[in-house]
């Protein structure tokens, strides 16, 4: 609805340091929650190391990574987001569950190539920006999809 605002958004989010720091401290929170609780089999001995080595690597990341660290925050909540998701959706009788878990996977997808390759955000940002045809393609395919999941959710859950 607002197109030029959101592609405005886009186009400085990959280089803001702002919504970098905001995302890896939700980043640094949920993770851990995850090493404070999770079964780590045999590795439960390592568990007070890892909960004395995250607040170290946040503050490190935080010194050290200043370029796209929003993109790699963002892919690092992608990937913490997707574990719920696919545990949701595990074992769930109807096969139109299966619309999560595709998403979840195009999320940890994007998540590791934001991790690993940051820049290709916002490369794809400025290709899908470039023209308007492309960005409301690419804005009717998220709404179509998440019109079929509310279908979908509403009719076989």
């Amino acid at each position: 609805l607002r197109s030029e605002a959101v592609q405005g958004f886009l186009r400085q989010f990959p280089r803001s340091y702002k919504w970098g720091v905001i995302l890896l401290s939700i980043d640094f929170i949920w993770s851990m929650l995850i090493i404070s609780y999770m079964d780590m089999g045999e590795f439960y001995n390592l568990r007070s190391k890892f909960l004395l080595l995250l607040p170290v690597a946040f503050v490190l990341v935080l010194i050290f990574v200043k370029e796209f660290l929003a993109v790699r925050a963002l892919g690092a909540l992608l990937l913490l987001v997707s574990g719920p998701v696919l545990t949701a959706a595990f074992l769930q009788p109807p096969a139109s569950r299966m619309l999560v878990p595709i998403l979840a996977y195009a999320w940890i997808i994007a998540g590791m190539y934001f991790v690993g390759m940051p820049f290709l955000m916002r490369d794809w940002v400025n290709w899908i920006t470039q023209t308007t045809g492309r960005w409301k393609l690419a804005s009717l395919g998220g709404v179509v999809y998440g019109a079929v999941m509310l279908v979908v959710g509403g009719v076989a859950w």
